[in-house]
């Protein structure tokens, strides 16, 4: 098993790390999140390499459905965790940070998160990959995601 740690912020209410390997972005975990979410404005995404893919997409969460833009990002470092041709959703809410980091991208992982020492802490067991491939699909007009390990040989 690999194991490694995010420092959470301590002065957020809510489970927020910066992500050091990930231009020191700030992103928040939302554990009833199910796609990945971009909260900032859509140049800085596109400054950091996302590329929008398709306008207009509908999305459940924050209360109801609202859209946003789908967006891929070539690599996306998240700890130990690479995500090549990470997909992401852009949608305009108020927040303080840039990302919302969905629990989705976590699947077959073990994750904590300690709020009493301000740690994020995930678990890779031998059997998944620290390489991540998300996947969304359009079912029926919503979006869903799958999150497996890839091997890398």
């Amino acid at each position: 098993m690999k194991q490694f740690t995010l420092p959470l912020i301590k002065k957020a209410q809510r489970p927020t790390a910066r992500l050091k390997d990930f231009f020191r972005l700030r992103a928040m975990l939302d554990t009833g999140a199910v796609l990945p979410v971009w909260i900032e404005n859509e140049e800085l995404l596109k400054s950091i390499g996302g590329v929008p893919v398709a306008a207009n997409q509908p999305f459940g969460g924050f209360g109801g459905m609202t859209t946003g833009t789908l967006y891929k990002i070539p690599l996306f470092r998240c700890g130990e965790l690479m995500y090549p041709e990470f997909p992401i959703i852009a949608a305009h809410i108020d927040l303080p940070c840039q990302m919302l980091l969905s629990a989705t991208m976590f699947s077959g992982l073990i994750y904590e998160v300690d709020d009493c020492n301000h740690k994020f802490n995930v678990t890779i067991p031998d059997h998944e990959s620290h390489v991540r491939k998300l996947t969304i699909e359009d079912r029926n007009g919503n979006l869903h995601i799958l999150c497996t390990g890839e091997n890398v040989e």
